[in-house]
């Protein structure tokens, strides 16, 4: 009976503990269920949050990574406007795999969406670091996007440029990219124009350089970044630039103006005539037409001895000196068609320097050879003579103008040094009447006074006046 009994509890006594030990399973599955990670489902996303954003590519080496399942976990709580999970995600998935760039493009993206680009670029230029030739067309869109929100536009516009080279199908890039560089070119001008403006060259030359590397086909800036460094004297580089801006816009006749005074400037007279020449086939202007007469006379008078270029320095002038003022000055005067009949006989001017225009003088009359058809060409010019060529010479402005009379004729003026019956009065008379020459002090009008270079000159310049004049 007893070995009844006991095989009777034995087993009750099993169950118990067999109870027990499930029990205690139980207990330590529901503890450890407790103590493990929760697992949130990805949100399925219908409407995003941030649908300018573009998603990185996860390229097809890493697909298979762990790394890439969070990348996807994350992009879809980040469309669902669920930064801090999506940050996450894109932080375990750089922990388990530090070279998964995509990640760190997306935490970019992460940045963008809490509206601070400034910690959005550090993300993204660590994500082109990272990608093979800098080629992920995402992070360069997620770089230009932060660069405009810390106002750095132009920067932003060259890494739009980027994404569009990597990713032709962006397109909506392109107007981005034509707006961005428009208004950085206005903004560039702007400061240039002000630094030129107050007198800061050097920050107008930089600022224009800039906006030139953005709009290197503006012919404008190059004409406008040449003015400033005439501005420093640094011919060279505007002359280069000029001609750049020339390069571009071939038929701009200011820029070849501005071309023609720097050679001028340079001693170029030939490649400044023909920058002055073209300008002004293009497009007339009076002054660029006195730059070009100047130029031109200037040259021609380079041409010229060295005895007529002394004149207007000469304290005395010679009879030589006077026939080649009037001969070069005045040459239309004396190619009317009159002759002195005595005139071309001079024996004495073969050899002289101004022996072209002495014949000339001479045979229109204007000045006289004497009896022995000696010229004297070193002899000293008087007063009482130089008014000699003056009243000859004004006789013949009529012949151009027949229907005109002249202030001074029949002039009987008086002077206190000479008389009417004096040879020299009529000329006298008619020089000083028709303001030609001057009468001195007293009204006198001192006949045997030597002629000084600068009053000859003076005279001449006076009759050229009268004579453009009719």
């Amino acid at each position: 009976m007893i070995l009844e009994v006991s095989a009777f509890v034995v087993p009750s006594a099993r169950r118990c503990k067999l109870t027990v030990m499930r029990k205690l399973l139980l207990a330590a599955v529901i503890t450890v269920s407790a103590c493990a990670p929760k697992v949130v489902l990805a949100p399925v996303v219908t409407s995003p949050k941030f649908p300018q954003f573009i998603a990185p590519v996860v390229p097809e080496a890493m697909a298979a990574m762990p790394a890439a399942i969070n990348q996807s976990r994350g992009w879809a709580f980040l469309q669902n406007g669920d930064l801090k999970t999506a940050e996450h995600e894109f932080s375990n998935a750089l922990k388990t795999t530090p070279a998964f760039y995509p990640a760190e493009t997306a935490l970019g993206y992460v940045e963008l969406a809490r509206k601070d680009p400034k910690a959005a670029l550090p993300h993204f230029d660590r994500a082109l670091e990272m990608a093979p030739q800098h080629a992920d067309a995402s992070a360069l869109v997620g770089r230009g996007e932060s660069l405009l929100g810390v106002n750095r536009e132009a920067d932003a516009a060259s890494a739009f440029t980027a994404a569009l080279a990597v990713d032709p199908s962006l397109t909506d890039l392109a107007s981005r990219i034509e707006v961005l560089k428009f208004r950085g070119v206005e903004q560039g001008i702007a400061r240039a124009r002000d630094a030129a403006r107050t007198g800061r060259l050097d920050e107008a030359i930089q600022a224009y350089t800039a906006t030139i590397a953005t709009s290197p086909d503006s012919a404008f800036l190059y004409r406008e970044l040449a003015g400033v460094e005439r501005q420093k004297n640094d011919v060279d580089a505007a002359l280069e630039h000029l001609r750049k801006s020339l390069a571009l816009e071939p038929g701009d006749a200011r820029t070849l103006a501005q071309i023609g005074e720097i050679l001028q400037g340079q001693g170029d007279a030939d490649g400044a005539e023909k920058a002055y020449a073209e300008s002004l086939a293009i497009e007339p202007n009076a002054s660029v037409e006195k730059r070009l007469e100047e130029l031109r006379s200037t040259a021609a008078l380079a041409r010229l001895p060295a005895e007529y270029r002394a004149i207007d320095q000469a304290p005395q002038i010679t009879r030589a000196d006077l026939a080649a003022l009037i001969g070069i000055r005045l040459a239309p005067l004396l190619q009317d068609g009159r002759r002195a009949s005595e005139a071309a006989l001079i024996t004495d001017v073969r050899n002289n320097w101004a022996a072209t225009w002495i014949v000339q003088v001479a045979r229109a009359g204007v000045m006289d050879p004497y009896a022995n058809h000696a010229f004297q060409p070193r002899t000293l010019v008087r007063r009482a003579d130089l008014a000699q060529a003056v009243a000859r010479l004004l006789a013949r402005l009529p012949a151009q103008n027949p229907t005109r009379s002249s202030a001074w004729d029949g002039a009987r003026l008086k002077f206190t040094d000479l008389a009417p019956s004096h040879l020299a009065y009529p000329a006298a008379s008619v020089a000083i009447a028709s303001g030609v020459m001057k009468a001195g002090d007293n009204n006198s009008f001192q006949p045997s006074k030597p002629v000084t270079g600068a009053d000859a000159v003076e005279a001449i310049a006076k009759i050229e006046a009268l004579a453009a004049s009719r």
